[in-house]
């Protein structure tokens, strides 16, 4: 995979999760917009490469679904923390962003509100985290 995998990844799962709120599939949208962060992350570790692939050593660790870990590797933490302290919007959509965890896949309790919480803090044009990563992928 490399960084334009990552970065086309992202946005077909944020199109995919779209259309899985309009049709009431709210799980599996919630499921999917975490995964678009993840790959947004993945995209930005992919960029520090020389060839923009991801990397293949350290890949056990690289090779997580915890978007904090992958923000950390991403080498953007300080941008991250500077940010947040600057703009309370983008903090907040961080704070809903980072509670996305894999297994929200076998979820049966995610409701409407909290998948939809979820995608506007992750798809917000001007404060949403997606967006803000792209400046960095």
């Amino acid at each position: 995979m490399n960084r334009g995998d990552f970065q086309k990844l992202a946005e077909l799962r944020l199109d995919d999760a779209k259309v899985l709120l309009e049709t009431g599939r709210y799980a599996g949208a919630y499921y999917l917009i975490g995964y678009a962060v993840e790959c947004a992350l993945k995209a930005c570790i992919a960029k520090q490469t020389q060839q923009y692939d991801f990397p293949i050593e350290n890949s056990r660790r690289l090779y997580v679904h915890d978007l904090n870990s992958l923000l950390s590797f991403s080498g953007l933490s300080e941008e991250h923390r500077k940010n947040s302290e600057d703009n309370a919007d983008f903090r907040l959509n961080w704070a809903i962003a980072k509670d996305w965890k894999e297994d929200a896949r076998y979820s049966l309790e995610i409701d409407k509100d909290k998948a939809e919480a979820l995608y506007a803090a992750v798809t917000d044009g001007k404060d949403g985290i997606v967006a803000w990563l792209q400046k960095w992928w």
